[in-house]
């Protein structure tokens, strides 16, 4: 049904899985598709009281965005790539099913995004959360600005946003 992603149901509990390990679970625009298309179908099937979303392997949750994808895109092509992915993660937000993102291992850009955009997140020993975009001359892309600010206040988002430094899983 996906190519992207892998959804296996363990009873009450639905575990989506970022499948894209030779990429470090990059993002694409299929993939942020296919995750949203399976968080509105589970909550329009109401069968699960839970949903996890990880990334395959013990890398990368998700290393961002995949560059090679949308480095040609021109300004309009990314506004919509923005505005989909966007449209995702607030759906996610907005579940009424509890969306929880287990991360192992890197949480870059978008997919530092995806995990803020979840109601719960646990993290292993190795993961380390990021917004590097300003090193590629961009913001956050998916309302990361604002999830940020609220999860950790906003002059820590702001250093993280500027310097594009990194937080482990303890700090």
């Amino acid at each position: 049904m996906y190519t992207n992603i892998i959804s296996e149901n363990r009873g009450v509990v639905q575990i989506i899985t970022i499948n894209r390990e030779d990429k470090l679970n990059a993002l694409n625009v299929n993939l942020i598709q296919e995750i949203g298309q399976e968080v509105a179908r589970l909550n329009a099937e109401k069968n699960v009281r839970g949903i996890i979303i990880t990334g395959k392997g013990g890398k990368a949750f998700a290393a961002g965005a995949d560059i090679s994808e949308f480095a040609h895109f021109n300004e309009a092509e990314a506004k919509e790539m923005s505005a989909k992915g966007g449209k995702v993660f607030s759906c996610i937000e907005q579940s009424e099913i509890p969306v929880i993102a287990a991360v192992n291992g890197y949480a870059l850009g978008g997919g530092c995004e995806l995990t803020m955009s979840c109601h719960v997140r646990i993290a292993s020993e190795n993961a380390l959360f990021g917004q590097p975009e300003v090193n590629l001359g961009v913001p956050p892309g998916y309302g990361g600005t604002q999830r940020l600010a609220q999860l950790i206040g906003r002059g820590r988002a702001l250093d993280m946003l500027i310097t594009a430094k990194s937080i482990d899983a303890i700090t």
